[in-house]
């Protein structure tokens, strides 16, 4: 796809809003005019006060002009502008209309604070084009998060840690995680080094006089790992850091095929009081399609094994257009969700990776599977809302299946706190292990410094001080800012 930008620098806006629509296609952005040619173009011009924008796409033409007074919010308008030329030649509009970025409700939140919440919720539908249902999931959603984000003081922060390790690779996964059958002889040297980074983090914390408010294994997924392995883990996070703040302690044990009893057992004594348990689906054929070994029976009997072993704030994730997944599937799944009594819920939407494939002109025109993930996600925000869940947090992704949302519903008193500071950026995170990303958050200011931890398990081990010696960031950090 080629968009060309002429008099005006809104070129940022310009490639967002036309990811909308062709998430898959590589964007190339010229100014004022270029030689190439490609069989989705889009021209946009600011000429005096008209602003102008003309799309070919494959055989289809449109362009549209509007008139912009002196006061104008060009950006905006040019905006609009793109996005109705290209919903008319595709014959398709977007729930979340011209909105990008992760954190719609933090967006929200903002134009609260500014406009009071009926302003917001009528710039969400007036300048970005939101539909209404979205517009008032944002505004409850925002609502829930505020409650979790009072909790959160000057000195409190979140302790992350990476597992970088799974059963299989899913088909569909974007994470840093690696099948375990490639890389076990990685797996022990990686955890004598992570417990090495959490008492060196440890001791971070205790200089600053920091507050531990949440931890969260994620990865991968932790129960990859023995339960000898674990707990190793675990009394290492005991030791060096004070748990008597702690409001919430999560493991992903998100694939069925690692859950056993000795792993939940040590779980439990190790003072965890969230898991994850992840059918992502109970369709069997669609689990065997996405890479995972397990089946939905073996889903519902690590459940109810983590039920026996006293743990009561368990979440699922399911995700809305998996290959080979219709609408009556997803029904299924959701239901029998809603029927185990999870005490949260997570539905995403699938996110493809980029470079996935090249679109072609029937592709580009096809919005079948748009209109089918959209259904899905719909069915479940109805379904769960009826059955005693509401939605604590939401977070969208580029390249997702109808630009649409993931959102987390729960029980009331059962939010994920974790997951709502990790999205509104609350407070400081200390992470630890490949992957993992430290963000040193300044309260008073509100800025953000990132130090980040190499990517793959071997790099971690191989390039191992150079990871501690960029933790000398936190000590700058929190001197230089007299946190």
């Amino acid at each position: 796809m080629i968009i060309i930008v002429k008099n005006h620098p809104y070129r940022y806006d310009m490639e967002n809003i036309s990811t909308i629509f062709f998430p898959y296609e590589k964007i190339k952005i010229f100014e004022n005019d270029c030689e190439e040619t490609d069989d989705v173009t889009v021209i946009t011009e600011v000429n005096g006060n008209i602003l102008t924008v003309a799309a070919n796409v494959y055989d289809k033409h449109k362009t549209q002009s509007v008139t912009a007074d002196e006061n104008a919010d060009r950006k905006s308008m040019m905006s609009v502008l793109l996005y109705n030329v290209l919903s008319e030649i595709l014959e398709i509009t977007y729930p979340w209309g011209l909105l990008y970025g992760v954190r719609p409700a933090r967006r929200m939140h903002a134009l609260t604070d500014a406009f009071s919440e009926n302003g917001a919720k009528k710039i969400f539908k007036e300048k970005y084009l939101v539909n209404h249902a979205k517009t008032e999931l944002t505004a409850t959603v925002m609502h829930s998060e505020n409650k979790i984000i009072a909790l959160s003081g000057c000195k409190s922060f979140s302790l992350y840690i990476s597992i970088p390790f799974c059963p299989t690779r899913c088909s569909y996964c974007s994470f840093v995680s690696h099948s375990i059958e490639n890389t076990v002889k990685l797996v022990e040297p990686y955890v004598d080094l992570l417990i090495k980074e959490i008492e060196e983090t440890g001791i971070y914390a205790k200089r600053f006089g920091l507050r531990l408010e949440t931890v969260y294994f994620g990865g991968g997924t932790p129960t990859t790992l023995s339960a000898k392995q674990l707990s190793r883990i675990f009394l290492a996070v005991q030791k060096n850091f004070d748990l008597s703040t702690v409001r919430e302690y999560t493991v992903e044990a998100g694939r069925p095929d690692t859950v056993t009893e000795e792993k939940l057992c040590a779980l439990k004594s190790a003072g965890v009081t969230r898991i994850s348990i992840n059918p992502q689906t109970f369709n069997d054929d669609v689990l065997k399609t996405i890479g995972r070994q397990h089946s939905a029976k073996d889903t519902v009997s690590a459940f109810e094994l983590a039920r026996k072993c006293g743990f009561d704030n368990i979440n699922m994730d399911f995700i809305a257009g998996l290959p080979g997944e219709d609408v009556p599937s997803f029904e299924k799944s959701i239901g029998k969700g809603i029927e185990l009594y999870a005490e949260s819920i997570t539905v995403h939407t699938l996110s493809l990776k980029s470079g996935a494939y090249m679109a072609t002109k029937e592709a580009v025109f096809d919005s079948s599977s748009k209109k089918i993930v959209a259904s899905m996600v719909d069915y479940s925000n109805e379904m769960l809302s009826q059955n005693g869940y509401y939605p604590y947090y939401m977070y969208r992704q580029g390249k997702s299946l109808g630009n649409l949302e993931n959102v987390g519903w729960c029980r009331a008193g059962f939010e994920c706190l974790y997951n709502i500071f990790m999205m509104d950026e609350t407070h400081t995170v200390l992470s630890v292990g490949a992957g993992a990303v430290i963000k040193l958050k300044n309260q008073y200011t509100g800025k953000i410094e990132r130090i980040y931890n190499y990517k793959y398990p071997y790099e971690y081990i191989d390039r191992f001080d150079e990871i501690l010696n960029r933790k000398n960031s936190i000590n700058r950090f929190y001197n230089e800012y007299n946190l």
